[in-house]
């Protein structure tokens, strides 16, 4: 139950990384280089993906569609964080949290997935060449990059429902650079049983889930690549698995660091 002394929340303080202005101005620079090259970069892969024919295949498809879900994630977070890198007052309206939230959550499963989908198309094209062009059809693509939006946006909407059964007191301080379920559930000042369920479920079945399909992949390819007679071939089928498997290690290795170990307040500053 909240306590007696709440009012009803209307916007979150946000902490941020630093209060040293030296040191804002630094990571203002460095996040707006950073965001930048992100954009141009997936902008980049989207443009050249759509006006070139000959990469109208289904590697580039999923490509293409991970550089679109990497720009939406990058707008979602950092625009708002550089602007509060520059402001005295760092806020964030409650309807701004929950919005940011939701597309944070939907964009970032949805890239799991595709990461996933990327994997059983490197599977099928080192193990099964001579079948890939029937089985990675484009029904078959399209189905697989629904499938990965439809599982973001069952975990957006699962944790927006999560956020909506908290509660909160008017001065409310998310001790992070945005809106993220974990932090808000830390200090709620409802019962957050359901809260907790519901992420340490989204994060085990979401995440183990693709975690499970990338591997049995990969997994699955080792062979077929150990058993290449020439080298140069043997360094190109690894080469083709190995930006993925960079991706992969990143993605969820922050995943299951933020939403699965056990939390403490001191962890927050690793987090960021």
């Amino acid at each position: 139950m909240a306590q007696s002394n709440c009012t009803e929340v209307t916007k979150f303080s946000l902490v941020g990384f630093t209060e040293d202005p030296v040191t804002q101005v630094n990571l203002f620079l460095l996040f707006l280089l950073t965001y930048l090259v992100t954009m141009l970069g997936n902008l980049g892969i989207i443009i050249l993906i759509r006006a070139s024919p000959h990469l109208h295949s289904p590697m580039y498809y999923f490509l293409g569609n991970l550089a679109f879900v990497d720009l939406c994630s990058s707008t979602i977070i950092t625009p708002k964080m550089l602007v509060d890198l520059m402001s005295e007052k760092k806020s964030i309206a409650y309807a701004g949290c929950v919005a940011q939230l939701f597309l944070f959550d939907v964009f970032g499963i949805t890239e799991y997935f595709l990461l996933a989908s990327m994997a059983y198309d490197r599977y099928v094209a080192i193990c099964h060449p001579l079948l890939y062009p029937l089985v990675l059809s484009p029904k078959c693509c399209f189905q697989l990059v629904t499938g990965s939006y439809l599982m973001g946006l069952t975990n957006g909407v699962g944790q927006t429902i999560s956020m909506s059964t908290l509660s909160f007191c008017s001065s409310s301080t998310i001790d992070l650079f945005f809106c993220d379920i974990a932090p808000l559930i830390s200090f709620s000042t409802s019962d957050t049983t359901l809260s907790h369920i519901i992420l340490t479920t989204a994060a085990s079945l979401f995440g183990v889930s693709s975690i499970l399909g990338i591997l049995i992949s990969y997994v699955a390819i080792i062979p077929t690549v150990l058993s290449i007679n020439s080298a140069k071939g043997k360094r190109k089928a690894f080469s083709a698995c190995t930006s993925c498997l960079i991706a992969v290690s990143i993605l969820y290795g922050a995943c299951f660091f933020m939403y699965l170990f056990p939390r403490s307040h001191s962890s927050r500053g690793t987090d960021k």
